[in-house]
């Protein structure tokens, strides 16, 4: 098939590389994809934060943002019917963005079947985090695409609350969580690339950009403990909370058991991952698919996770991971604690997580091989 995929993301960040799987998938079963996306983003190397689109959105009062980010789509709207016009699509395959129904005009002016991806209630997020000032504007848009697109596809049922609540209905839903590239996080192997000798100890890892509500501090504290002599602490990234993390390492004598990577380029997450033995999903917003976590399960790791709604779409506590009450962190710890001093447990776990990948089909093959069974169901009617 022909698959014209549509998003509006001007970053290469961790969004983009659902972008990029699902494409890489797409191909591989063969389907030639159109791509009409911003050129910047597709310029950056991973890391980047979208140039001048992120200092306009920095610089400009939000009520102009706003109104430039709509009017985007009418350059957005035309970019699509000429890529329409030029190569005939069977259908528009769109990562859904606020403020741009640019690929629900191209649907219904050339009748063509759109499926919208949703990563995120971008007007409730939006709202909390950067506020939004033209805000009916802002919810008129997010309705729009969501009732109007021929399949709405979130990653989680949490997620997909959020639309049924905006009146669409469940024939038009379908949840797809994120997945894993199985080449390079499963069929390969790969060198230990850590510069530290932990052959004789019991690798707690975590993977992004942390900051101090994820209570990596905490962690380091846990090392301090008598007893835990053998657990080293491996953070896969960077952010503010590191210079805490390391201020907490120095205090307690333990700066030889800690090691901060920075940023990593995304071809080599998969062998940063191969040291760990427990790995840490310490926070969570409330309606993702967090793709570490996959990512965690695919290396076959034992996982502490928050105890919430969308992760037990994945995990199961004591089946796959050790699950705890987000509202306590001491329970965090402590099931960091647990795993550390139980081989047999942290085993079990760590292969049954594994298994859940191929048990769930959490796969981009598999999600890319939905996509178009969908779309051919939309097609056909």
């Amino acid at each position: 098939m022909k698959i014209l995929y549509h998003h509006r993301i001007a970053s290469k960040d961790g969004q983009y590389v659902h972008i990029e799987e699902i494409n890489k998938s797409l191909k591989k079963a063969g389907h030639d994809i159109v791509l009409v996306a911003p050129s910047m983003g597709e310029q950056q190397e991973f890391g980047g934060d979208g140039g001048v689109v992120s200092k306009l959105k920095q610089l400009l009062p939000k009520a102009l943002y706003e109104v430039i980010e709509l009017a985007y789509s009418i350059w957005a709207f035309l970019k699509l019917a000429k890529a329409i016009k030029s190569h005939k699509p069977d259908f528009i395959y769109e990562r859904y963005n606020l403020f741009c129904p640019a690929g629900i005009w191209a649907k219904k002016w050339f009748k063509i079947p759109l499926l919208s991806e949703v990563n995120a209630p971008l007007f409730e997020e939006r709202g909390k985090y950067d506020g939004i000032s033209l805000k009916k504007l802002a919810k008129w848009s997010e309705r729009y695409v969501w009732r109007n697109a021929d399949k709405v596809l979130p990653v989680t049922d949490v997620l997909a609350d959020h639309i049924r609540a905006e009146g669409v209905p469940e024939s038009r839903i379908c949840v797809i969580p994120n997945g894993i590239n199985t080449e390079a996080f499963i069929d390969k192997q790969y060198d230990n690339p850590l510069p530290v000798d932990t052959s004789d100890k019991i690798v707690v890892g975590f993977v992004g950009f942390c900051r101090e509500w994820h209570g990596l501090d905490k962690i380091v504290e846990l090392l301090a403990l008598p007893g835990n002599e053998s657990l080293f602490f491996l953070l896969i990234g960077d952010g503010p909370a590191v210079a805490s993390i390391k201020d907490t390492a120095k205090q307690a004598g333990i700066e030889d058991r800690i090691y901060i990577t920075g940023l990593v380029n995304r071809d080599d997450m998969p062998a940063w991952l191969t040291p760990i033995d427990i790995a840490l999903q310490p926070a969570v917003v409330a309606y993702a698919s967090p793709l570490k976590m996959l990512e965690y399960m695919a290396t076959a790791k034992a996982i502490v996770a928050p105890d919430s709604p969308n992760i037990r779409e994945l995990l199961t506590h004591q089946e796959n991971a050790l699950l705890f009450d987000p509202k306590d962190m001491s329970s965090f710890v402590q099931a960091c604690q647990t795993l550390a001093t139980d081989d047999a447990l942290r085993t079990r776990l760590a292969k049954q997580a594994k298994q859940s990948i191929f048990d769930k089909k959490l796969t981009w093959d598999e999600n890319a091989a939905k996509i178009v069974e969908l779309a051919n169901g939309c097609i056909q009617r």
